[in-house]
């Protein structure tokens, strides 16, 4: 039995003037929208609302269903404000029953088998899990019989709303048409970027397309909005985990995607510590929607494909593992993208010996300023292999090691490749740890870390070794 929820035809004179036009316009005026990362957006709607002289109640349906209350601002010459609601229980067919409950309906019910329709009153006792009605002097439970059964309402519920709605009673000095803002906090629309790569691995190049993908699970559609995006979250007044001291020393790990931070002040507005990115024409933001504009658009942008390895302590590996393949590039003025580059993912495609673009791996960016340099894995090398043995490990001295690596790299492709070889752990553990000999010079990354940028013949392998000397 599958209980439906109609609205009676011969009761329209009965709902309440509170009541709301479920099929009416959108109400909303003049839209200026600013959507930040995270999920969170400010919205500011300009209405004219006809204020009578004295109190009234002034309604603003189509606000957002996700509106923070606390944080409503209201403005209007000649007015100020006395109290505010927002009616968020929102008109359904589960709301109108659980409303129903004391109330007395009609259960409209047809015959399969000779379309006889029969009605009968019914009294609603509860609304647990399913439906008890009270029929005369019989209790019944609305349950899936095989007879179409339609619940038939006599009203909709004051407090039931076809829209989200925010009312408000203001105290006017004067009656008379005029303009009120309305701005609120609101969640549910968020924006990122999306970035589509198309990497030319001969002419070591990359051409770049970048897209504001925004979201609007608001539960109202935002028509005709002057749409306003700031690249950065400001703060909700949440305690962050930053700065706090850790009783261990964080796990050794492979370095980021933002290899050095941007000094380049990019040529876009500002406000306060945040880039914006307005969208060039009014737009609708459909709820449910997931909209793309384009923000960005650069070809021919240097960039190089390399290897990368990272190893966490002085460990044995049981086989070879593969390296990552790593796609670097800058976003400066000079042969770079030229601009800061808001948080989001960044998909590579590569075209193949038929010319067609290939999907070749996607990875995360953060807020990036101009300037920056990046390196970005796609994925996980099919024929750069890395094996790495620990030839002798030994106590020199109370509380002294030496340890004795090989690094074997091979390469199965046809052509040399360049392959960055880290060895971290060198201050995870120990309390201080040197090189005491190596086979090809090292660069210090920092306390915990060396690399070698080795470069591996085509069909061919290279092996690096190196001695460390560790102190507890």
């Amino acid at each position: 039995l599958r209980a439906k929820a109609d609205s009676c035809p011969t009761c329209a004179g009965a709902v309440p003037a509170a009541a709301q036009d479920p099929a009416a316009a959108n109400a909303q005026g003049q839209l200026s929208v600013t959507i930040y990362n995270g999920g969170q957006a400010l919205v500011q709607d300009i209405r004219q609302i006809a204020f009578p002289a004295g109190r009234s109640r002034q309604e603003f349906p189509d606000v957002s269903a996700q509106i923070r209350p606390q944080t409503v601002s209201f403005a209007a010459d000649g007015t100020a404000i006395v109290e505010q609601n927002f009616d968020y229980d929102l008109l359904s067919p589960n709301a109108l029953m659980q409303k129903a409950v004391g109330e007395t309906v009609t259960l409209l019910r047809i015959n399969p088998a000779t379309g006889v329709e029969t009605r009968e009153r019914a009294k609603v006792l509860a609304v647990n899990g399913g439906v008890v009605l009270q029929i005369g002097p019989r209790i019944e439970i609305l349950r899936d019989d095989g007879m179409p059964v339609r619940v038939i309402f006599d009203k909709i519920p004051t407090n039931l709303r076809a829209k989200p709605t925010l009312s408000i009673t203001v105290d006017s000095k004067g009656a008379g048409t005029r303009a009120a803002t309305l701005s609120y906090l609101t969640g549910g629309l968020g924006w990122s970027a999306d970035y589509v790569s198309l990497y030319d691995e001969k002419a070591g190049t990359i051409d770049v397309q970048g897209w504001v993908t925004l979201t609007n699970n608001t539960g109202t559609t935002f028509d005709n909005a002057k749409t306003l995006l700031v690249a950065g979250s400001p703060s909700a007044g949440g305690i962050s985990s930053y700065g706090q001291p850790g009783r261990y020393r964080p796990q050794p790990a492979g370095p980021g995607n933002l290899r050095r931070a941007g000094t380049e002040a990019a040529p876009r507005e500002q406000l306060g510590d945040y880039y914006l990115y307005p969208l060039s024409e009014r737009t609708t933001i459909a709820n449910a929607q997931t909209k793309q504009v384009s923000f960005l658009d650069v070809a021919k942008v240097s960039a190089q494909k390399i290897y990368e390895f990272t190893l966490g302590g002085f460990n044995n590996m049981t086989e070879p593992m593969s390296a990552a393949s790593v796609i670097k590039f800058s976003s400066s003025r000079e042969g770079g993208l030229g601009d800061a580059l808001p948080a989001g993912t960044v998909r590579f495609y590569q075209r193949d010996l038929r010319g067609d673009p290939q999907f070749i791996g996607e990875n995360q960016i953060g807020h990036t300023p101009m300037g920056s340099e990046l390196g970005l894995k796609t994925g996980d090398a099919f024929d750069v292999k890395v094996k790495a043995t620990v030839v002798e490990r030994k106590e020199i001295a109370p509380r002294r090691w030496r340890s004795s690596m090989s690094y074997l790299l091979t390469n199965a492709r046809s052509q040399p490749v360049t392959l960055d070889l880290r060895q971290r752990g060198l201050d995870w553990y120990w309390a201080e740890t040197k090189v005491i000999t190596e086979s090809q010079k090292s660069e210090r990354l920092d306390a915990d870390g060396v690399q070698w940028r080795v470069t591996v013949p085509a069909n061919g392998e290279t092996t690096i070794t190196a001695t460390f000397e560790t102190r507890y």
